[in-house]
């Protein structure tokens, strides 16, 4: 039987694998910033790691506050012999709402930012809705350094309980491991896709898969929690 933490390993490894691969905006602007500027595939790739890791470590600054709430209930007494179940129905909470959210976004089809290559070479970001053919007037031109702070103020918010479960059970070597399990597989993943399109290998279409990436990172949350509180994974 897996233990809790392998249990949060793999849901940080899926997480980690469907919001890089669902969300066309974590590899085709390096493709397209390659094409446009002569790039070599090195230069590509480093961009690649360095936007990466910006996107990781706010996602990883957001699962820390989980941490932290984590630890301040590791501390009450009372709460030493029901921490392991409450830190699993947070999961399944987290799961359900952050879930339920990321459907009604999606139902919604609120607007979200969009990559686009001109005519000229140049490459644009802006915001559009799924479905909507029109580019719009207000719209701002994209350099590395532009790609990277768009990066670092796109978090991924599953992180929040993911970390919190370690940190209630004073699991420390456990965080850690799934902050690494987490920033491996977001960058390898970029990579490879980054890759393929950089040698011009086509990819799935995946605008639908990206409409609904936040209910699926809830259901995954939600899958994990009702796991550990019903199943006793």
């Amino acid at each position: 039987m897996l233990t809790e933490l392998q249990i949060l390993l793999l849901t940080a490894t899926g997480i980690a694998c469907l919001h890089t691969v669902a969300g066309p905006d974590h590899y085709l602007p390096f493709i397209a910033l390659s094409k446009a500027r002569g790039w070599h595939f090195g230069k590509t790739l480093a961009w690649t790691i360095i936007c990466g890791c910006g996107h990781v470590w706010s996602s990883v600054l957001l699962g820390l506050g989980g941490a932290a709430l984590g630890w301040s209930l590791s501390k009450i007494a009372w709460f030493e012999n029901i921490r392991g179940g409450l830190a699993g129905w947070v999961l399944l909470l987290f799961g359900l709402i952050y879930g339920a959210w990321g459907w009604v976004r999606a139902r919604r089809n609120r607007a979200h930012k969009h990559f686009d290559t001109f005519e000229d070479g140049s490459i644009y970001v802006y915001e559009h809705k799924h479905g909507e053919a029109v580019r719009p007037q207000e719209r701002y031109k994209v350099t590395p350094w532009v790609l990277f702070i768009i990066f670092l103020l796109g978090p991924c918010e599953p992180m929040i309980p993911l970390l919190y479960f370690p940190a209630a059970r004073n699991n420390w070597w456990g965080m850690y491991l799934l902050i690494f399990v987490y920033t491996f597989f977001t960058l390898v993943t970029m990579l490879v896709m980054v890759t393929l399109g950089y040698f011009g290998i086509s990819f799935l279409k995946t605008e639908k898969l990206e409409r609904y990436v936040h209910a699926l990172g809830g259901l995954t949350l939600f899958i994990c929690g009702a796991g550990m509180v019903f199943m006793n994974w």
